[in-house]
């Protein structure tokens, strides 16, 4: 939908991760030109302005994970009014994994401009500290808390080769490292990036099972763990035939379909073959 030119805007404002030095000049301009400033926590918004030496133009919201779906339509009426909406949250950017999504999304649909400021970001930081490739990566967020969805959230991404970037509390640290060892293996490389930014920052670098008896000691602060992705599984002839029959019997010529086949697996084109006329 097209911007309504009568609307406001919506500014999603990324805050620092831990040391206040690294915001955006942006932040400022955009607290003290604000009508409204959106806070998931308006006592750490005032010692966030404090620290910048600023003071909101506007009025201050709480706008947090408990009221943030009652508060939505009052904020989307005010943007439909003309007015600049400016969302905060505690550290990082609004909306990723944090409160706001809801409110971009309400924005969208109503046609009113959605931008943000820029600034720190914990999943790009660990990610490039963490030593891992950084070409291809995903951001999954936290893991459930309960052990058997963990479980079948990490049996599922047991085959994805990105690297993974999650969050996580540091009392469930060492169950979700636990829990990735067994699921991946004990040998798989991760990073444990804590207090990124901040006076006590610490990257642990190591296997999984090697960072989870390290987090049997306690960990503290704030938790990033970037973990590499799976090792693409070499692919073996029988693994192969259920596709060349599906193929074959679909019109195809075997010799084509295993030459194919060959080419992407590296697998013998005559080894497949062979096999499809004996098993297949």
């Amino acid at each position: 939908m097209t911007p309504q030119p009568e609307a406001g805007v919506l500014v999603l404002a990324a805050t620092p991760i831990g040391d206040p030095r690294d915001a955006a000049p942006r932040l400022a301009q955009e607290i003290t030109g604000a009508d409204v400033v959106a806070a998931e926590d308006t006592r750490r918004l005032r010692r966030l302005c404090a620290e910048l030496g600023v003071t909101p133009g506007g009025s201050v919201l709480s706008y947090h994970e408990h009221n943030e779906a009652s508060r939505t339509p009052e904020l989307v009426d005010r943007l439909r009014g003309g007015e600049r909406v400016v969302v905060v949250t505690d550290a990082g950017m609004p909306s990723v994994s944090d409160p706001g999504y809801r409110l971009v999304d309400a924005a969208v649909a109503a046609g009113i401009r959605v931008t943000c400021v820029p600034g720190p970001s914990a999943v790009l930081m660990a990610l490039a500290v963490s030593g891992l490739p950084v070409d291809r990566f995903c951001f999954e967020g936290f893991l459930p808390r309960k052990p058997g969805e963990k479980a079948r959230v990490l049996a599922a991404l047991a085959d994805e080769r990105r690297t993974m970037v999650f969050f996580e509390a540091p009392h469930r640290i060492e169950a979700s490292l636990r829990a990735m060892a067994e699921a991946w293996g004990g040998d798989r490389r991760a990073a444990v990036c804590r207090e990124l930014t901040k006076t006590y920052e610490e990257v642990r670098r190591g296997g999984l099972a090697e960072l989870a008896a390290w987090a049997a000691d306690g960990v503290r602060g704030e938790i990033t763990v970037v973990v590499a992705g799976a090792t693409p599984r070499a692919a073996s002839v029988e693994d192969t035939l259920p596709a060349i029959r599906e193929r074959v019997e679909a019109g195809e010529r075997l010799k084509d379909v295993c030459a194919d086949v060959a080419t992407a697996t590296g697998l013998s084109k005559k080894t497949l073959y062979d096999a499809y006329l004996r098993i297949g």
